[in-house]
């Protein structure tokens, strides 16, 4: 059944893509399916990577009401383009070749992350309330340093930063993604060899020790595998906090089942559905009167918000 139900969402996954890159195609053919399957790359990378990093992340932190993205991701991602901007000025920034920026954004944000994560749960996945609060003061004081940084820009420089600090899927940079696809296909791989060791740690630290599992190793491997996911899809497209949790909310709700080896990949395909779908529907049939990340954002805080008051009520 489980089965099953991820050769559903892969065929839709594929038939969504279809639809995206044929629509109302009208020549010259070569340039605008370039484009196209650019910008398809681009939201299928984001949206996988997003949807798979939440599950995992969950499942370590034995906790389905977060998300990678609250723990200070987007506020680094902010502060790393505004300190770029200023550094290089706007001229050197707009000429910044695409691969070498991309590398530093990656690294920066895998080294963070890894960091922090290794340094609030080296004492177990339970101490989950130093978690979130270090990422959000984490995130608080990074958004002063931008802000304070940001009042050092000229005008023309300012509204640079700010322009490269939303998420947008409109100006996919194609180097980008011929880099983020290798390493999330890495990313993946390195889920499923750790998805039957996940399915233990659904029991919790001590449950998983006394089966075995070196759970502060585990810890430690999957919080990787979630910064290198988080900053990929980062990377490419720009912060989009609450997509995860609505990738891995919608995955969980058509994929009833435990397993990791159908949760991630379910989630993964979900989130690049959502991201497919909704920006055909903002790009060819609303002629883009709004933006797809805020839609996305508001429907996952939506989720976000119903979640925290089931559990309150139950």
């Amino acid at each position: 059944m489980a089965d099953r139900s991820l050769l559903i969402l892969a065929a839709a996954c594929a038939g969504a893509a279809a639809v995206y890159v044929a629509w109302g195609l009208q020549g010259p053919y070569g340039f605008i399916l370039s484009l196209r399957a650019t910008r398809l790359a681009a939201l299928a990378i984001v949206g996988a990577s997003v949807g798979a990093a939440t599950v995992i992340f969950q499942t370590i932190t034995a906790n389905r009401l977060l998300t990678p993205g609250i723990v200070g991701f987007d506020s680094l991602f902010v502060l790393i383009q505004t300190l770029l901007v200023l550094g290089l000025g706007g001229m050197g920034y707009a000429a910044l070749p695409a691969f070498p920026k991309f590398l530093v954004e990656i690294l920066c944000l895998c080294a963070v992350a890894v960091a922090l994560f290794a340094s609030v749960l080296r004492a177990g996945s339970s101490d989950m309330t130093r978690l979130v609060l270090t990422g959000v003061i984490l995130g608080v004081l990074m958004r002063g340093l931008t802000g304070f940084v940001q009042r050092l820009l000229d005008p023309t420089e300012f509204a640079l930063a700010q322009a490269a600090t939303f998420a947008s899927f409109n100006s996919i940079d194609p180097v980008q993604v011929a880099f983020a696809a290798p390493i999330l296909i890495l990313a993946l791989l390195l889920a499923w060899r750790l998805s039957p060791v996940l399915d233990v740690a659904l029991l919790g630290r001590d449950g998983a020790r006394s089966l075995g599992v070196d759970h502060e190793r585990l810890t430690m491997a999957a919080l990787a595998v979630v910064a290198m996911l988080v900053a990929t899809s980062t990377a490419v497209a720009g912060p989009v906090t609450f997509l995860g949790l609505l990738a891995a909310s919608l995955a969980a709700a058509a994929l009833p089942h435990w397993r990791h080896a159908v949760l991630i990949p379910g989630a993964a395909l979900t989130g690049a559905l959502i991201l497919i779908v909704g920006q055909f529907l903002f790009e060819r049939l609303l002629g883009l009167q709004s933006t797809l990340p805020a839609i996305v954002e508001s429907l996952g805080g939506l989720v976000f918000l119903v979640m925290v008051l089931k559990r309150r009520t139950a």
